[in-house]
């Protein structure tokens, strides 16, 4: 198995790749065709103290993140958060002016805007095949702001250095949002599948082994779809308006009306029919939800 080589600072990243000596400390921005690939690169494992965003454009690069490998065709953006572990089973960065990675470490962003809402932006937990595929237009949004954070980067350091490039990154983020929506759209009958998906496997979880396992997660309904967690729910938003957990809400307290409806059923078994631990736990989450308590609920009908 590799060893993971962790990269702590900018300053190491730009000894690893031989670029030239960083500017500011706690961020960088570089074009790929500047780097140096180590020759032991791709049999290597990473990981880095810092916020990564990486667009491919022309060759392709195989990308193995966790137990995931993924192929990058052109047109690619990928995001990783500190302490995210990935390596490259293949990688040609010649000849890729229009190639950039932008590297930020959290201290930059400390007492910012960006730095209140950075984990808001669920994309940085993305898993690697779910990854941001964009368009000629939406390359040169990008673009136009990577080369924002150029000309600021490479100027002397000044009182308004951080303030104007996180203003930019911001708005790299904001618009990749905006990217990811469209996405989320133009893959509507994907999306579907998806759904239909994890209603199936809500079904099928209440009916066989909810008592022993306790309410389902959003973790374990993105496994059963083979998607990460915030990718998941962010879809799902998209598609429906509803995040994954408050799918999942509202199909326990679908199960949970049908049940009380039955009244050889008390409350009590109702909420462990249903994976509660404890029937006050079932009984303050049906009337946050409905706004009526199960007793209540069950007098009306």
């Amino acid at each position: 198995m590799n060893t993971i080589y962790r990269v702590k600072s900018i300053s190491e990243i730009h000894q690893l790749f031989k670029l030239a000596k960083p500017k500011h400390p706690l961020v960088s921005v570089f074009r790929h065709s500047d780097l140096v690939v180590p020759d032991n690169f791709t049999t290597q494992s990473f990981t880095t103290d810092m916020y990564m965003i990486s667009i491919k454009v022309k060759q392709e690069a195989v990308v193995n993140y966790g137990r995931e490998t993924y192929d990058f065709q052109e047109g690619t953006v990928v995001f990783f958060a500190p302490n995210q572990v990935f390596s490259f089973s293949s990688a040609d960065f010649s000849n890729c002016e229009d190639e950039w990675t932008l590297v930020f470490h959290p201290d930059f962003i400390s007492k910012t805007s960006l730095g209140n809402e950075i984990d808001n932006y669920h994309f940085f937990n993305y898993e690697i095949n779910e990854a941001l595929h964009v368009s000629e237009d939406e390359k040169l949004a990008l673009n136009d702001l990577i080369l924002k954070i150029e000309k600021e980067y490479y100027q002397l350091i000044d009182k308004h250095t951080q303030e104007i490039i996180c203003i930019n990154i911001e708005t790299i983020l904001k618009y990749c949002n905006r990217f990811y929506a469209r996405q989320f759209i133009t893959r509507k009958t994907g999306n579907n599948t998806y759904l239909a998906k994890f209603e199936a496997y809500l079904k099928k979880y209440f009916e066989q082994n909810l008592i022993e396992n306790g309410l389902p997660t959003v973790k374990q309904c993105a496994s059963a779809v083979h998607l990460s967690p915030h990718y998941f729910s962010d879809l799902l938003k998209e598609e429906t308006g509803k995040s994954a957990k408050e799918h999942i809400d509202l199909f326990v307290v679908k199960k949970a009306k049908n049940q009380l409806q039955n009244p050889e059923l008390s409350i009590s078994e109702v909420a462990f029919n249903l994976g509660f631990d404890y029937p006050n736990h079932f009984s303050k989450f049906f009337k946050m939800k409905t706004g009526l308590s199960p007793t209540e609920y069950r007098n009306m009908n």
